[in-house]
């Protein structure tokens, strides 16, 4: 490991400014579940390490039934899972961190740090970066070892999106607020995840010298709601394939729908052509299998990956109908 500064500030105004305007000069300690992994193995060499833990502000979950759940980016899988409004209102959230499925994870991994962590690519782990090129400059992925990689919006970049509340968030409609020297903004989580033009940049909507503070996420009463996870193994692993549904029923007919996948794709994926057929529909199991059917409708499998396609529309599929059942 190279050497590094530390510093470990109390408010957040400090933590920004001890941040750099480029990124891999410094970076932000939270749980570190991914970061110290990453910096053992030389994938980051930040000169300065700024841990946020001590920030209060950043800490804790509150609920209010007119503006909904605030989550504070500190807040670890563990207290989520176990705080009682969002396993009554949020169960796609729950679902989701208990699919992580190490409870030194939980107990450590924190929200941001799930929604901030870099691709699981075993090309960009072993230092081929997010575009690997072999030696005559040919594409690693597409014509190597692409069996965990994306389906749909693989034209580029082709790694997964890794993280495992993202596909919740998007479907639940939360919006991530960020803070850095300029104050803070919101994005809407379906805008915070971007796939990467260059080497360069990131796979989120954040500055170098930006922190996530905190989410928040509407009121969810009445909205059902559900993750569902493929895995090759019930141990700690990242799935296959995954889909998170958001319904807002009028009796037993879908009102509207936001339908997100996971981990086939560089960003979680949300397909407006699955809610279209969802929508105005009683849900039953041939109806979710059409919706499911449109979600991976414009999927372009690599040469070892073509089985996530039929992963993704099972889930995807099995998620609606644990959704109308109310998440449990």
């Amino acid at each position: 490991m190279k050497g590094f500064e530390y510093a470990s500030p109390t408010t957040k105004e400090q933590a920004v400014g001890l941040l750099g305007s480029q990124w891999g000069e410094t970076e932000v300690l939270a749980g570190g579940t991914d970061l110290l992994s990453s910096i053992k193995d030389y994938l980051t060499t930040p000169k300065r390490l700024v841990n946020i833990k001590e920030i209060k502000e950043f800490q804790g979950i509150k609920f209010s039934p007119t503006t909904g759940l605030r989550i504070g980016s500190l807040v670890t899988l563990a207290e989520l899972m176990d705080n009682t409004t969002v396993k009554k209102d949020y169960p796609a959230l729950v679902l989701a961190a208990d699919g992580v499925r190490s409870q030194q994870i939980q107990s450590m991994g924190t929200v941001g740090g799930d929604l901030c962590q870099r691709p699981r690519c075993w090309y960009f782990r072993n230092g081929f970066g997010l575009f690997p090129k072999g030696d005559k400059g040919e594409n690693l992925v597409l014509e190597g070892e692409n069996q965990y990689h994306a389906i749909l919006g693989n034209s580029g970049a082709a790694f997964v999106n890794p993280s495992s509340l993202a596909p919740a968030l998007i479907a639940l409609d939360a919006k991530i607020r960020v803070f850095g020297a300029s104050g803070s903004r919101e994005v809407e989580a379906e805008k915070f995840f971007v796939t990467p033009k260059s080497e360069g940049d990131r796979e989120y909507d954040l500055k170098p010298n930006e922190i996530v503070a905190e989410i928040l996420i509407p009121p969810a009463s009445g909205i059902r709601n559900a993750t569902y996870e493929v895995r090759e193994k019930e141990a700690l692993d990242w799935p296959l394939a995954a889909a998170a549904v958001a319904l807002k029923m009028n009796g037993k007919t879908v009102q509207s729908a936001r339908l997100v996948l996971g981990h086939v794709a560089p960003i979680p994926w949300r397909s407006m052509e699955a809610e279209k057929a969802l929508t105005g529909k009683t849900v039953s199991e041939d109806v979710a299998m059409e919706a499911g059917k449109a979600a991976v409708a414009g999927a372009k499998p690599l040469s070892k990956n073509g089985y996530k396609v039929q992963l993704a529309r099972v889930a995807m599929k099995r998620a609606i109908l644990q959704a109308a059942q109310g998440g449990a």
